[in-house]
């Protein structure tokens, strides 16, 4: 941030004050904002002279930049009137309207957005397009309504999130006047990332060290005989709206071919190409888009978990507000929760986003920050009583009960019908998801991987066009997918000689139909401790197979206790028996991050593939987050470990990213004189060292 501070946001400002005559409008998302509040106060102050002097409009948005079709209406209206009260607090602006965050629009918002207060917003003009609207009726803006509550809405022009800073500035000034030429007192809105002018590769050089902003400016004071740069808020008390439009659901164009199943997009860019090619695609370019914003969370089962966490969350602070409860505790868990619904995290395109595993991490450790003080508040975390719950609901919204095991110390979420699998494990006390994985899929760019780097001839482009690696060897990495969620108490049946390069690149053949397969659950309460039991009745190889698994979480405790029990084991031949449990948010490639067997002495890092023999433990060190978890099991084991990592693209090109460190402990199975094989695992997880920080933290606040 503070890079994109010192390339973007602070030269783009210093180079815009001189030029008076010019008037902007600027959004900012909260996120951003509270860290310059912090770090560069003089930049806020800078912004609020501006404003005072009436060269700046503030344009105000949802406080933390969520997809608002993505969040209960109570927390759209909550998200933006409360940051319009924090801009109009530090910087007096007087905020009437708002970005749409990635610019995803459902015409239900209009109601939402009005009764926050906004009078208008911007969205693409690929947005009107898509009600029929052509390409000459777009220089203006527009009236929409829902339930009788209206909202203007300007639409944002494409040619210029296109010239806007890639072509030189006469480019642009062009297309102003064949606009001008066409329509009196046209308007012409262009709204686009900050980002672009500085921190996007290549752009600094390009828009300040080349002068690129400076004449852009410069030819606009040029052209101000018949060019008023002004703000939305100008305009529209200068300039009768167009008309009423409705607007289908929508994002940008590009983002509605990025929610696309990947052979689908490969389709849509295939066909778009064709079209062209025998000049066909104008013609129909206005009749057609991709996909639905909302099924980035059917593409992604992780997105999905961390938007149901983030209701179940957002539903439990509702019913205790509606219950009249108030306090300091629930003021600060609805701004966690605001926090956990920054939109980044939960979708893909040209950007990292869902692949970037801190971003995610971040979506969690605001939401289990929510959920602490929640529980806080009705007196379930007190220092002089243990405590811990066990529930059954729909908590990831599939239709099918979900277990979830509460102590102090952890929160345990378990799927029964998907295999019987841990799919959440919250460390409460550090706010952190060890299972916020990501799974190996295929991707629309992975045949650009296949296909190798391309130059871009010399000239800054738009990074959608750029085909750029950040390492060597993506190319063998994009043909490893997987079929499963990487999660916990994953159930396997391997060939007796299959080998750990198979089971990492998933050259293998699974002999049973457990991964995935549907687990009947058991609840068992008592004052000490928790238990789901899951069982299912499966097949290995023909062969009838009971598999039952008791993950029991004690009262106030940190460990987890998980026990197997196989029946119906043939007497004849051992079977080759594997747990796999994958851990999240510990990164490879640090000394700091490693493996150890419970003395504290590195076996390598959490990038290491180990193949250990007969052993009964083995810990996974994070010194930077401050986390040990310790496996150990009550009879010799071998374990298997290799990273689990993706082939994702980002702004600066395409690279290879760790997602979770799988540990696989495997048995060559055999049974007893009934059939019978067991085997018990705990898993201790130890925050000490996080919280001697924590602690030296505080007295070094008090001293």
């Amino acid at each position: 941030m503070e890079q994109a501070y010192q390339d973007s946001y602070l030269p783009f400002l210093e180079v815009f004050e001189p030029y008076e005559s010019l008037r902007l409008a600027i959004h900012t998302s909260g996120s951003l904002i509270e860290w310059l509040e912090k770090a560069h106060p003089e930049y806020l102050d800078r912004l609020a002279a501006l404003v005072a002097a009436d060269r700046l409009e503030i344009v105000g948005g949802a406080f933390f930049e969520p997809i608002l079709t993505m969040i209960p209406p109570r927390d759209r209206v909550g998200q933006i009137s409360s940051y319009t009260e924090w801009l109009n607090n530090r910087l007096g602006a007087d905020v009437q309207g708002m970005w749409m965050p990635e610019r995803v629009w459902e015409q239900s918002l209009t109601s939402d957005v009005a009764t926050a207060g906004i009078r208008y917003t911007i969205l693409d003009d690929f947005h009107f397009k898509c009600a029929g609207w052509t390409e000459d009726q777009l220089h203006g803006y527009y009236l929409t309504e829902n339930n009788g509550q209206l909202l203007c809405v300007f639409p944002g022009s494409e040619k210029m999130r296109y010239t806007l800073p890639f072509a030189e500035p006469q480019e642009t000034i062009d297309y102003l006047r064949h606009v001008a030429s066409i329509q009196p007192n046209a308007i012409v809105t262009f709204g686009d990332d900050g980002e672009k002018f500085g921190t996007w590769p290549d752009t600094k050089a390009h828009v300040y060290e080349h002068g690129w902003l400076r004449r852009f400016f410069d030819t606009l004071v040029a052209n101000q005989d018949w060019i008023h740069v002004t703000t939305p808020s100008e305009a529209i008390s200068s300039v009768a709206p167009l008309g009423k439009i409705y607007i289908p659901e929508s994002s940008y164009r590009e983002m509605t071919e990025w929610a696309l199943p990947a052979e689908q997009q490969n389709n849509y860019e295939d066909t778009h190409h064709h079209l062209e090619e025998v000049g066909e695609w104008e013609g129909i370019k206005p009749f057609v888009r991709g996909g639905f914003w909302r099924n980035f969370k059917a593409r992604y089962p992780e997105t999905d978990e961390m938007y149901s966490r983030m209701l179940e969350i957002s539903n439990r602070l509702e019913s205790l507000i509606r219950q009249g409860q108030q306090g300091s505790d629930l003021d600060q868990a609805r701004i966690e929760l605001y926090r956990g619904q920054c939109n980044c995290s939960y979708w893909h395109g040209a950007f990292g986003g869902v692949y970037l595993p801190h971003l995610r991490n971040a979506v969690y450790n605001h939401l289990i920050a929510a959920e602490n003080l929640l529980d806080r508040h009705e007196g379930n975390l007190r220092s002089d009583q243990e405590w811990g719950s066990i529930d059954a609901a729909d908590y990831n919204s599939d239709g099918r009960q979900e277990v979830r095991l509460a102590s102090d110390s952890l929160i345990a979420y378990a799927a029964p019908a998907a295999g019987g699998s841990l799919y959440e494990l919250d460390v409460r006390n550090i706010c952190h998801n060890l299972l916020a994985t990501l799974a190996r899929r295929p991707e629309a760019y992975h045949r650009k991987v296949l296909a190798g780097p391309s130059a871009a001839g010399g000239e800054v482009a738009s990074i959608h066009d750029r085909v750029v690696f950040k390492q060597e060897g993506l190319d063998k990495e994009v043909s490893v997918y997987d079929d499963y969620l990487r999660k916990s108490l994953i159930d396997h049946f391997y060939d007796l000689d299959v080998t750990l390069d198979a089971v990492a690149t998933n050259e293998y053949r699974e002999q049973g139909d457990f991964v995935g397969g549907a687990y009947e659950a058991k609840l068992r309460r008592s004052a000490e401790k928790n238990q789901v039991l899951l069982t299912r009745d499966g097949h290995v190889d023909g062969t009838p197979i009971r598999i039952t698994k008791g993950i029991t979480l004690a009262t106030g405790g940190s460990e987890l206790e998980i026990a197997y029990l196989l029946e119906g084991l043939p007497n004849d031949q051992p079977l080759h028996f594997g747990i796999e449990l994958n851990f999240a948010g510990l990164p490879a490639g640090a000394d700091d991050r490693f493996f150890h067997t419970g003395d504290g002495n590195s076996m390598g890092d959490l990038g290491q593939r180990l193949d250990l023999i007969d052993v009964q433990s083995l810990n996974l060190t994070d010194s930077w987050l401050g986390i040990d978890c310790g496996l150990t099991l009550d009879r010799p084991t071998s374990i298997w470990t290799h990273p689990i990592a993706t082939v994702s693209q980002s702004e600066g090109g395409f690279e290879l990213v760790h997602q979770s460190v799988m540990v696989l402990p495997h048995w060559m199975v055999q049974a007893d004189e009934q059939g019978r094989w067991s085997v018990k695992l705990r898993l201790a997880i130890d925050t000490s060292l996080a919280e001697s920080r924590m602690n030296e933290t505080a007295c070094a606040v008090a001293e």
